[in-house]
């Protein structure tokens, strides 16, 4: 079991690595177009396209990034206040009853909106805009699987919190 969260971890961080390292190439764009918009008067397709582009790759390739590193958002009020073994227990019951069936039915739902926007060729509606669509839906649809996958680990991971036996009071 640890081998296999040791490798989907790994996969994760990297993606995620890789993904980060756009960040300052979305600023750069977002500046550039700004800059041309305000200072210049010249509104750009490409750029606007381009920004909705690098932002998708940096949310979708850090999601599983952010939830692996516990850096995502919480609602459980009481999860400061909970034993490991019972944070363990409401991860594993959200992974399995909340996370993964959400993924599910959205990440196959991605897939397929992919598979139709790759057959197609896709592009964008505009004259101008950016050709080849299905690039970008190819990492959202592979973004929600890096998810599920990250979610498997987390599941593995809390299941071993909770089988593992509690320390002994008594030391032989």
């Amino acid at each position: 079991m640890q081998a296999i969260e040791t490798i989907i971890n790994r996969v994760v961080q990297t993606v995620g690595t890789l993904g980060a390292l756009f960040l300052p190439l979305l600023m750069l764009t977002i500046l550039l177009n700004v800059t041309l918009r305000y200072a210049f008067a010249i509104g750009s397709i490409e750029l606007e396209e381009l920004q909705w582009h690098l932002n998708a790759i940096v949310v979708m390739s850090c999601l599983a990034w952010a939830y692996q590193k516990d850096r995502h958002v919480r609602v459980d009020v009481l999860h400061n206040r909970m034993s490991p073994r019972a944070r363990a227990v409401v991860e594993m019951l959200g992974v399995i009853f909340l996370l993964l069936p959400f993924l599910w039915f959205v990440g196959r739902s991605a897939w397929t909106i992919f598979g139709y926007s790759w057959a197609l060729k896709e592009g964008s509606p505009m004259p101008s805009g950016l050709p080849a669509r299905y690039i970008i839906k190819f990492v959202m649809a592979a973004g929600l699987t890096l998810l599920g996958l990250q979610a498997l680990s987390i599941l593995l991971a809390s299941i071993r919190i909770v089988i593992r036996p509690a320390p002994s009071a008594r030391t032989p």
